[in-house]
């Protein structure tokens, strides 16, 4: 049943895909192949954030264990 103030299922799906296009970077395809679940967990906050930031030494870490050669 909708109401006058409902919007449509089209209209809530491009949003979201805007949304997922700009925060995650997805394609369309990547967003239609998403289910809900997916897309409300990576969208949702972080139950338990971190409370101390990355240190210098742990970016380093990351940066060297992700260092593409070609660039």
């Amino acid at each position: 049943m909708t109401g006058a103030g409902d919007q449509s299922f089209g209209a809530g799906a491009r949003r979201l895909s805007a949304l997922a296009a700009r925060l995650l970077g997805w394609r369309p395809a990547e967003f239609w192949a998403a289910t809900p679940a997916e897309l409300a967990a990576i969208l949702a906050p972080d139950p338990q954030p971190s409370a101390q930031p990355l240190s210098r030494a742990e970016m380093n870490r990351m940066m060297e264990s992700d260092h593409d050669p070609q660039h």
